[in-house]
C-alpha cells in the first residue's frame, strides 16, 4: 500500500517537475501558461480543482450521513455551474485577452479597460483571504486520509503534501499544476471506479446493494428529514440552494483561471465537454461509493463520518488498491491546493501590490510563502472538511458572481458600485453563516442576490444621473 501511493505521488512530482522545460520565464506564464494550454487539459485540470478533497472527504462523509437526499448536491451543482458557463466561459476568455490581465481579479477590474484598481486590490484581498482557508481544507482532507490508512498523525498528510504543491508550483506555476491535475483527474476517477465497482460486486450486485439500501430506515428518502421548512417550500429552498452553489463556480478564481488559459475561444465548446463528462461521472461515482459506505460502516456514533471512504477502502481492498484510493484523495487535495496557492500567490504579487512584481523568482518565492501560510492553518485547525469549503466557496461567490454577471452582460457599474456590491454580498453571506442559517439556505444564495440587487439598483440610480446631466 506504502509502495503505491508513494509510487504516484513520485508520478505526479515528476509530471510537475519537468513542465519547467517549457516555462518563458514571464509572469504571464507562471499564471496563466501564455495562454495556450489546449482545451482537454483545462477540462480535466479545472475537474480535478473542483473536485477535491471535498469530494472524497466531504461529500462522501455527507452522502454517508444524509442519505439518497445529498444527490440534489450533485444535481444542483452541476446543474448551476452549467448555466452559469453558457454566459460566462467564453466572455472570461475574451475579456481576459482583451485585457492582458493574468489574474481573475485583474480581468473583473479592467474588463471595459476602466482601471478600475481599487475593485482589483478588493478582489485580491479577499481571494487570498478565503482562498486560504480553502487550501488548509485540502491539506486537512489529506491528513484525514494518511491517519486512517497508514496511521501516521494528522499533521503528516498535511506536511507531505505542502512540500509536493510547493514542488510542482516552484518549478512552473500553473502549467505544472494544471499537467499534473490532469493525470490526478484521471487517478481520482479510476480509483473511485475501482471501489465502487468491488462495493456493488461484494454485496451481490447492483440489486442486491439497492435492496440493502432500501432497507436502512429513511437513508433512500429523496429529502432530508431535518429541513427547516415542511413541504414543497422546504424542499424547494433545499434544491436551489444548491443550483445556486453550482453557479457559484464561476465566482472561484481558481477554476476560471484555467479557462482563462485556454489557447483558443473557440475551443471553449470542447473543453467544456470535457469537463462536464468527467465531472459528472465522477460525482455519480462518489455518491454511489457514499451511499454504499453506510452499508460497511454501520455504526454511525462512532468515528469521523468524513473518514468513510478510507476506511471503506481499507476493508474492501488489497493493499495495492488502497494505496490507488489514498493517492487518488492525494491527488485530489494536491491538484486543488496548487491551484489555490496559485492563486493567492497572483492576488499578492498582481492584484494587492504594485503591478510592476515581474520577476519569476519573486513570484515563486510568494507561491512558498502562502502554502506555508495554508499549511500552518491546517495544522491549527481539524474543522469539517465539508463545512470549511462551503464557507469559502459561498464567501468566493458572493463577492464575485454579481459582478461577474453583470460584466458578462454588458453592463458597466462604476468603481463605487461594484465594491458596494461586493462587500454587501460578502458580509450578508458571512452573517448568514455566523447566525447558522446556513442549514436552513445555503449562504451562497442570499449573498448573490444581495450583490445583484445593489449592482441593479446602483446601475438604475447611476443610468437615471446620467440622463439628468444630458437634461
Amino acid at each position: 500500500m506504502v509502495y503505491s501511493f508513494i509510487g504516484f505521488l513520485l508520478l505526479f512530482t515528476l509530471i510537475g517537475l519537468s513542465s519547467v522545460w517549457f516555462s518563458r520565464g514571464t509572469k504571464e506564464d507562471y499564471y496563466l501558461a501564455s495562454g495556450n494550454v489546449r482545451p482537454w487539459l483545462v477540462g480535466l485540470s479545472a475537474v480535478a480543482t473542483n473536485n477535491s478533497g471535498y469530494m472524497f472527504i466531504g461529500v462522501i462523509g455527507y452522502t454517508y450521513a444524509t442519505g439518497l437526499a445529498s444527490i440534489w448536491l450533485m444535481i444542483g451543482w452541476i446543474a448551476g455551474d452549467f448555466l452559469a458557463s453558457l454566459y460566462v466561459h467564453k466572455r472570461l476568455r475574451s475579456a481576459t485577452s482583451a485585457s492582458g490581465e493574468v489574474s481573475y481579479a485583474g480581468v473583473l477590474s479592467n474588463w471595459y479597460g476602466q482601471k478600475h484598481s481599487s475593485v482589483q486590490r478588493l478582489i485580491g484581498i479577499i481571494s487570498l483571504l478565503f482562498l486560504l482557508t480553502y487550501a488548509s481544507a485540502q491539506l486537512v482532507a489529506g491528513g484525514k486520509a494518511l491517519h486512517v490508512l497508514l496511521e501516521w498523525p494528522l499533521w503528516s498528510g498535511a506536511v507531505a503534501g505542502a512540500v509536493l504543491v510547493s514542488l510542482y508550483c516552484f518549478a512552473g506555476g500553473i502549467r505544472a499544476s494544471i499537467w499534473t491535475d490532469a493525470a490526478q483527474s484521471i487517478v481520482m476517477i479510476f480509483a473511485m471506479g475501482v471501489l465502487l465497482f468491488v462495493a456493488v460486486f461484494n454485496l451481490g450486485g447492483l440489486s442486491e446493494s439497492l435492496a440493502q439500501l432500501n432497507g436502512v430506515k429513511g437513508f433512500m428518502d429523496w429529502l432530508p428529514k431535518d429541513l427547516v421548512f415542511s413541504g414543497w417550500i422546504g424542499a424547494a429552498l433545499f434544491i436551489v440552494s444548491w443550483l445556486f452553489a453550482g453557479l457559484s463556480v464561476i465566482g472561484q478564481p481558481h477554476i476560471m483561471v484555467r479557462f482563462m488559459a485556454l489557447n483558443d475561444l473557440a475551443s471553449m465548446r470542447q473543453a467544456k465537454v470535457w469537463y462536464y463528462l468527467w465531472f459528472t461521472l465522477f460525482y455519480g461515482m462518489a455518491t454511489g461509493v457514499g451511499l454504499l459506505s453506510r452499508l460497511y460502516l454501520s455504526d454511525t456514533g462512532s468515528f469521523d463520518a468524513e473518514l468513510a471512504l478510507p476506511l471503506m477502502a481499507q476493508q474492501l481492498l488489497p493493499s495495492v488498491l488502497v494505496g490507488l484510493i489514498l493517492a487518488g484523495i492525494f491527488a485530489a487535495t494536491m491538484s486543488t491546493a496548487d491551484s489555490l496557492v496559485l492563486s493567492c500567490s497572483a492576488a499578492i504579487t498582481h492584484d494587492i501590490l504594485p503591478h510592476n512584481i515581474e520577476k519569476t523568482w519573486l513570484l515563486k518565492l510568494a507561491t512558498i510563502m502562502i502554502t506555508g501560510i495554508a499549511l500552518l492553518i491546517a495544522l491549527s485547525n481539524n474543522q469539517s472538511v465539508f463545512s470549511m469549503v462551503i464557507m469559502a466557496w459561498s464567501g468566493l461567490a458572493s463577492a464575485f458572481v454579481p459582478l461577474l454577471i453583470f460584466l458578462c452582460f454588458a453592463k458597466q457599474p462604476s468603481q463605487f458600485i461594484s465594491i458596494i456590491a461586493i462587500l454587501a454580498g460578502f458580509s450578508v453571506a458571512l452573517i448568514w453563516r455566523l447566525l447558522g442559517l446556513q442549514e436552513m439556505v445555503y449562504e451562497g444564495l442570499p449573498g448573490i442576490l444581495t450583490g445583484i440587487i445593489v449592482l441593479y439598483a446602483g446601475i438604475f440610480f447611476q443610468s437615471g444621473q446620467g440622463q439628468s446631466k444630458q437634461v
